[in-house]
């Protein structure tokens, strides 16, 4: 039975019932299976949104766009659909749309009342002629509709591949601009395809390597403001910073925060001697994880809290390394060939994404927390530094082109290796560092 389902965008507002429409009998939900072969995208009709033209519109393009963005689906052309509802609540002439071989179908209606709108969507099962899944209505202020357009898309996704959503999330990341031994760097928050870019720090000084909190309002860094680096953190909302480490004789750098933020995990130079480091977020109170002459950075948590990867050169080259909260000696994961580094743990907690130089060439990669199952899904000049996407099936990563006058660009990949494709910004960006999904 087709039952109606509201998701607010906890911006307050009252939501209306969708009303249910017949469906058939069919042997199993609209499905697409990923696999590391050749995935055929699925062919979705994404006709015009009712409503309000404009925001419509507007709204229609962001969906299709986070959809085909996967490689997962291919857009049927407006020009090739043989008919549309009249109406949102009207019935689906099903075999119009298995005439042009539409799999899925989306349909959708924008209300606008002064700065509110309302969004309803419906997703179809082409071929088995019922719809997939329930209906949703998402309510926001008109300013937001990109958030109600990464909303359903986020719905559609998950109903069709099985993965948990992504696109309703954003990216903190390190603009770059200037010659490449003068660089500029600022810190921005945009969302995941680049929109709504909200600048965090203007370029006074240096600034590196943002980490979002796990609620997303707060972002560490890594500041030059005392001519050394050291930890600050962002409140997002205010555009405020503080520091969480002082000069004195050491450098610290490189911080992440552990999955429920009570922990900052970094790295701590001391006497020329680099080790990891556990703050308590609430007191301030530091210890360190590691006792090495090697140096050792770039640490990061396991989703469960209670293990950490990182960089070190124990073994003589850059390797990676697990340790657990309460130090210890920490286990070797990586024996390719090559040197690794920049480990990130997935939301997931089945892989760890890294950097791999092997000659003169760089790759990010996947493995196993144990190691096993390597697998390089990129080859450039420069890649580096992977983040994760919430869902843990997409790394967005630095992309650096050769010569005196190359550049950073983010890009991003599916865990596959499928669908590399770059951000679509007009201006050079690193140190990418993805989100939690918004609330």
């Amino acid at each position: 039975m087709f039952r109606e389902l509201t998701l607010l965008l906890a911006l307050g507002l009252a939501t209306a019932p969708i009303a249910p429409l017949p469906a058939a009998a069919q042997d199993g939900p609209l499905r697409i299976e990923i696999t590391d072969g050749v995935v055929e995208p699925m062919p979705i009709a994404i006709p015009d949104f009712f409503g309000d033209s404009e925001v419509a519109a507007k709204i229609r393009k962001v969906v299709a766009d986070d959809l085909t963005g996967t490689g997962l689906f291919r857009e049927i052309p407006s020009d090739a659909h043989i008919a549309r509802p009249g109406s949102f609540a009207e019935a689906i002439a099903y075999e119009d749309w298995r005439a042009v071989n539409a799999q899925a179908l989306v349909t959708a209606e924008v209300i606008g009342s002064g700065n509110e709108i309302s969004v309803k969507f419906r997703l179809f099962d082409v071929f088995a002629g019922q719809p997939q899944g329930d209906g949703m209505q998402f309510d926001a202020r008109a300013g937001d509709w990109r958030r109600a357009a990464h909303k359903i898309a986020d719905q559609i996704y998950t109903r069709l591949t099985g993965e948990a959503p992504y696109f309703d999330s954003r990216v903190a990341f390190v603009q770059e601009t200037g010659p490449k031994d003068a660089r500029i760097k600022r810190i921005g928050v945009m969302d995941y395809d680049g929109a709504n870019i909200l600048w965090m720090t203007d370029s006074s000084s240096l600034v590196l390597a943002p980490n979002f909190s796990p609620d997303g309002k707060t972002i560490l860094f890594t500041s030059f403001d005392s001519g050394f680096p050291q930890i600050r953190v962002m409140d997002v909302a205010n555009v405020t910073s503080r520091p969480l480490t002082q000069g004195g004789d050491s450098m610290a750098f490189a911080p992440r925060y552990s999955p429920d933020g009570r922990w900052i995990v970094y790295s701590l130079e001391k006497g020329g001697n680099t080790d990891i480091w556990l703050m308590d977020s609430a007191t301030g109170a530091q210890r360190p994880l590691t006792s090495s002459p090697s140096i050792e950075t770039s640490p990061s948590f396991s989703p469960d809290g209670k293990r950490i990867v990182f960089e070190s050169d124990r073994s003589g080259t850059p390797q990676l390394y697990i340790v657990g909260l309460e130090g210890g000696e920490p286990e070797r994961i990586s024996f390719g060939e090559g040197r690794y580094g920049t480990p990130a743990w997935s939301p997931k907690g089945d892989m760890i994404a890294f950097t791999k130089q092997l000659g003169e060439r760089f790759h990010i990669g996947v493995m196993r927390t144990d190691g096993s199952a390597e697998k390089n899904l990129t080859e450039s000049f420069l890649d580096e530094g992977p983040t994760w996407a919430p869902n843990g099936r997409v790394v967005m990563f630095t992309r650096v082109t050769p010569g005196g006058n190359g550049q950073p660009r983010l890009h991003s990949v599916d865990i596959t290796g499928r669908n590399m494709r770059p951000l679509d910004l007009d201006f050079a960006a690193s140190d990418p560092s993805w989100g939690p999904l918004m609330p």
